[in-house]
């Protein structure tokens, strides 16, 4: 419930503070005295949009808080909110530039929490806005909330059984239109992965046919001159038949002087590696040949590379991978008409568990829409709408994540009427009591704590009015409930009374709270009912309060 409201500087009210209590709570006042600026700091704390020109001329911010004492039904784990000995402390301001700010707790909070926690803790209803109860877009939530557990499980497998079969047909549509795309795919991949594994590439294979290529051009040159070498190392008067005649030398010097030994077997060696050199020559000569055959297929093997180069990768081994990732792609794309027949086996599956499910929730529907329309005609009768008729129209509608249902609650006030939309209706006092009604059918399955009704009374008078006093003091047994009302039939029935006056302080104007007992309550109601307290007008008070109070449960 709602325990306490601070207001600072929001239009007349300069500063004010009120406790409520349980139960039903209402606040009276000449019309203009503020009432419903009070209703506009809880929708403001609660997490409606702010508007600057609320702030009071000469300040610079609007300031309301509120102290909130919410019931163990209200879920707050799903906000990450958390009680502080048991209450919730929320907290609003608007400044003057425009900026908002909120907390809950102390903590900086994101408006749209404030106000998902607000619709929480308050259902506020007025005469002429928050009608969310007229809007045919709404009866269908109303009412699974009043059928409760049972049609809320199942249009929560509805919804997911529908999403799924819209998954389904999207991709479905998605793989029919792209089928004229995957036969070019198919071609362009196949081309690309045959092309290149005919082409047998290893990753070391450019390398070794640039240096072959670079031989067999070069041929006759290389002959050439591993041949010169080879004379000059072996032939008739080579480097080796020189070096071998110093060696001979040599052996001489070391028999008569043993130290030049170390030079000789230098000598010796240098004459093993000549011998090593030359012999490498003349196999290299072997090797090397002229084939104008070869060349040309060594240069259009180096072609070839150089082509899938430009197409496929800057090297061997990029021209592979892109090969292996087309090969894949193919693979999906090949299976892709496997997965268009897997698609529409479960499509069938799919759509058949939806529309099985729908037909289940709307049979529930139809049962319940006969119920709740009887609850609501039951609270009708209690309003003094004996001969009105309320009915739940549920018609068929495409099917989407909730069902296959549109439901519209029509309503007709005299006999041989047909029932219309709830928007038709043209009698305030009518609007106000169907209103109620369905308030009363829907608070059983509202977990909101606290209800706010803003001069739901507008059109009413006499017998109707006790009606309706009657009616909200029956829902203030269950619920807390705040009423602005103007008449005294209800203000009469409520356990806390508030009164709200306008006044003019050193020129500017002022609005105080004041809670109503005794005589000052009297007087109220008195002003309620003749405009002013004459003695006539306060016996009948007296009389209506003495009435409402025997009549008040024990």
């Amino acid at each position: 419930m709602l325990q306490s409201l601070y207001v600072e500087n929001l239009a007349i009210i300069d500063r004010l503070e009120v406790e409520f209590q349980p139960g039903l709570n209402v606040l009276t006042g000449e019309t203009g005295a503020g009432k419903s600026i009070l209703l506009d700091a809880l929708g403001l704390v609660l997490g409606d949009r702010a508007d600057p020109t609320l702030i009071r001329a000469g300040a610079d911010r609007l300031k309301v808080s509120a102290v909130f004492l919410p019931p163990p039904s209200v879920e707050l784990a799903d906000l990450g909110i958390e009680l502080e000995e048991g209450a919730l402390y929320l907290y609003r301001e608007v400044q003057a530039g425009g900026r908002s700010l909120a907390r809950v707790n102390g903590q900086p909070v994101p408006l749209g929490t404030l106000k998902a926690l607000g619709e929480r803790l308050v259902d506020l209803h007025g005469q002429h806005e928050h009608q969310s109860l007229l809007k045919p877009s709404q009866h269908l939530e109303l009412l699974d909330r009043w059928l409760g557990e049972p049609a809320l499980h199942l249009r929560a497998r509805v919804r997911d059984a529908v999403q799924r079969l819209r998954s389904l047909q999207n991709e479905l549509q998605e793989l029919i239109a792209r089928e004229r795309e995957r036969e070019q795919m198919l071609d362009l991949y196949r081309f690309q992965v045959e092309e290149i594994r005919a082409a047998e590439l290893t990753p070391d294979e450019e390398e070794h046919l640039l240096t072959e290529e670079r031989r067999l051009t070069h041929a006759e040159r290389l002959l050439s001159l591993a041949g010169a070498a080879y004379e000059w190392l072996m032939g008739e008067g080579s480097a080796y038949d020189l070096a071998a005649s110093a060696s001979r030398n040599l052996t001489e010097i070391c028999r008569i002087d043993p130290s030049m030994s170390a030079t000789q077997e230098q000598l010796e060696s240098a004459l093993a590696l000549l011998e090593e050199v030359a012999h490498t020559l003349r196999q290299y000569t072997e090797t090397v040949e002229y084939d104008p055959e070869r060349l040309e297929q060594v240069i259009a093997r180096l072609e070839l590379i150089k082509r899938l180069k430009r197409k496929y990768g800057d090297t061997i081994e990029a021209i592979l991978a892109y090969a292996n990732e087309a090969e894949q792609k193919l693979q999906a794309l090949e299976h892709q008409s496997e997965r268009r027949e897997a698609i529409e086996q479960e499509l069938t599956e799919a759509q058949a568990e939806a529309e099985q499910l729908c037909a289940q929730l709307s049979e529930l529907r139809r049962a319940g829409a006969e119920r709740f329309a009887q609850a609501v005609q039951g609270h009708l009768r209690e309003l003094a709408m004996e001969r009105a008729l309320f009915e739940v129209a549920v018609t068929p509608k495409p099917m989407d994540s909730s069902g296959v249902d549109a439901i519209e609650f029509l309503f007709s006030a005299n006999p041989g009427e047909p029932p219309r939309p709830l928007n038709k209706i043209a009698s305030g006092g009518e609007m106000s009591r169907v209103m109620l009604a369905l308030k009363a059918v829907l608070a059983d399955a509202s977990p909101v704590p606290t209800l706010v009704f803003d001069e739901i009374d507008a059109g009413l008078g006499g017998r109707t009015a006790y009606y309706v006093g009657e009616k909200l003091a029956h829902l203030a047994e269950h619920f807390q409930i705040l009423c602005i009302t103007h008449l005294p039939q209800i203000a009469s029935r409520a356990g806390t009374h508030f009164l709200i006056e306008k006044y003019v302080e050193g020129e500017r104007t002022r609005v105080s709270i004041t809670p109503l007992t005794g005589e000052a309550r009297v007087a109220e109601i008195a002003r309620m009912l003749a405009g002013e307290a004459t003695e006539t007008a306060l016996q009948h008070a007296r009389e209506l309060l003495q009435k409402q109070a025997e009549e008040a449960p024990v």
